[in-house]
């Protein structure tokens, strides 16, 4: 049995489906191939099957489709950023971190803060 591996990508999950499903190998197969290398909760069968289903719809592309909404407002950046701010205050309330920090919400700043 091969050695299990520790937190595959979702794209690198759904490329062994693809790839196994052309071997014509079921969905409960498909999953219990996944889980002997990956372990147990990899992923559910439902899920792998709903991935069969995609591909026999002839879906090729197994990178999730961008999504509508708003994009996430913190990178790295901003949170190096928000992190300097805070040791430079040291006390410091939400209101006084936001006028030091006008490009991002309170309620983003809260979040970050808080979580």
């Amino acid at each position: 049995m091969c050695a299990s591996k520790e937190n595959p990508a979702k794209c690198e999950m759904r490329g062994v489906i693809r790839f196994l499903w052309a071997k014509k190998l079921s969905a409960p197969d498909i999953h219990r191939e996944l889980c002997a290398v990956y372990g147990p909760n990899i992923m559910s069968e439902g899920v792998v099957r709903q991935w069969v289903r995609f591909f026999k719809d002839g879906r090729t592309n197994i990178h999730d489709e961008s999504r509508s909404g708003r994009p996430s407002v913190l990178s790295a950046d901003l949170i190096k950023e928000i992190d300097e701010k805070i040791r430079l205050l040291r006390n410091f309330t939400i209101t006084q971190l936001s006028e030091h920090l006008p490009n991002i919400s309170r309620t983003v700043l809260y979040k970050t803060v808080t979580g």
